[in-house]
């Protein structure tokens, strides 16, 4: 069955196809492991190396990844449903395929290795652009660059033409000095010789060029090397860099550039509990409306992002516990409106008490305060499942209120309204 490339786009038919991913699943135990039966179909649709997207199922499964190019296995360690994995193509489509412009396929990827930067170009709209090299799977493309990128072919030239005139250069004055000069004769006229690989030009703009490949390649060196730091000392980076745009006052449009650089130094799923200590004090029910963008980014659909919210919560109930305590079921419940927190990894939460980020006695305490939302989360999900399949009209008239001076929930009947437009954040339209 085929499924359009972009599956943002609807429309039957849309000409850009690729086949549905097939994933088999074998061995067991710690040799289990996930063959992606039909990649070399998937990847020619896409235009790119099979490779390709199956390392960045590893990168983004945190799971490494086997290629036996000659009996078309490609396969990633663990296993990993189709329908997970079909969804997580789509993200490397939106990165490594997509024109910016257009939103066609039709790119082709160039590589620099001077610059070690990655350019697109779309057959389509003619459109040219940069991909972002801070992926990790940026460093596997610049180590092994698309066969058919023609500029990476040229570099192989120029560098192997180099070397024949470097021989050429030491066996001068040997015998076999005329059977070099035999070899090499055509080279002169094959139209790219380069003047620049004899005398390098002085100009300023010239020097400006090579300090700017200099600093290019400087900063590509310094994006992997991150990734090779301790998570703790990444961490770090990643807490002076929310810092710094708090400080500069530019942290309310950089809910983008935060996201990007938490994927950076792989820390994502910790960004909600660095976000909580920077961005979050004892005005946490006003904060969590005004930076409710910043931690969707985060924690949209990724369970462990929330499970580090939550304990970036506890921690915040530490430092202003006098504050906070008391309202811990309506703030968790703000959390839970905001779409920040599921329901079903609050409940997780709620079945045991840790002392990974307080103390047992404050988390005891803060299980307590909590209780009343827990409940009423308990309830009203018994509730969905024995009225399964009834008329609902009767529920439309019951809401929760939290009153905040007795601190606990409370049901009233109230008279029906007419409903208001959902005015929930799409986190996909960012």
């Amino acid at each position: 069955m085929s499924v359009n490339v972009n599956r943002n786009v609807s429309d039957q038919f849309y000409r850009y196809k690729m086949p549905r991913l097939i994933a088999k699943v074998e061995g067991k135990g710690n040799g289990i492991k996930t063959v992606i039966v039909n990649m070399v179909d998937v990847a020619k649709a896409l235009n790119r190396p099979p490779t390709y997207p199956t390392k960045f199922f590893g990168c983004e499964l945190g799971a490494q990844t086997q290629f036996d190019a000659k009996n078309d296995r490609f396969i990633v360690n663990g296993s990993h449903e189709a329908n997970k994995l079909q969804d997580m193509l789509d993200g490397f489509i939106r990165k490594f395929v997509l024109c910016s412009e257009c939103d066609n396929p039709e790119t082709d990827l160039h590589i620099n290795p001077k610059k070690q930067t990655i350019g697109s170009s779309c057959k389509a709209c003619g459109n040219q652009g940069m991909l972002d090299t801070r992926h990790k799977l940026c460093t596997f493309i610049l180590k092994n660059p698309p066969e058919s990128d023609s500029s990476c072919v040229k570099e192989k030239k120029e560098k192997e033409k180099k070397n024949r005139k470097k021989d050429k250069e030491n066996g001068s004055g040997s015998g076999e000095a005329g059977n070099h000069n035999d070899i090499d004769a055509p080279d002169a006229v094959d139209g790219e010789e380069d003047d620049d690989d004899w005398a390098e030009e002085t100009t300023e703009e010239a020097q400006r060029r090579r300090m700017e490949e200099i600093s290019d390649h400087a900063k590509n060196l310094t994006l992997s090397e991150d990734l090779e730091k301790p998570l703790e000392e990444r961490v770090n980076m990643f807490y002076n860099f929310v810092k710094q745009k708090k400080e500069s006052g530019a942290i309310g449009s950089a809910d983008k550039e935060i996201l990007a650089e938490a994927e950076r130094l792989d820390v994502r799923a910790m960004g909600p509990l660095i976000l909580s200590e920077l961005l979050f004090d004892e005005n946490i029910r006003d904060q969590i409306k005004k930076y409710k963008r910043h931690f969707l980014r985060f924690c949209f659909n990724d369970k462990k992002a929330q499970k580090y919210l939550l304990g970036g919560f506890e921690c915040l109930v530490k430092l202003y516990q006098s504050q906070l305590l008391p309202r811990v079921a309506v703030i968790l419940k703000d959390l839970y409106d905001a779409d920040l927190l599921e329901e079903d990894v609050i409940l997780a939460w709620a079945e045991k008490v840790s002392k990974k980020y307080v103390s047992k006695e404050l988390a005891k305490e803060i299980h307590a305060k909590a209780a009343p939302f827990v409940k009423w989360l308990k309830e009203a999900e018994e509730e969905s499942e024995g009225s399964e399949g009834e008329e609902e009209d009767d529920d439309e008239n019951v809401e929760v209120e939290y009153s905040h001076s007795a601190r606990e929930l409370k049901v009233e009947t109230v008279q029906p309204e007419k409903a208001e437009e959902d005015d929930d954040l799409d986190i996909d339209a960012i």
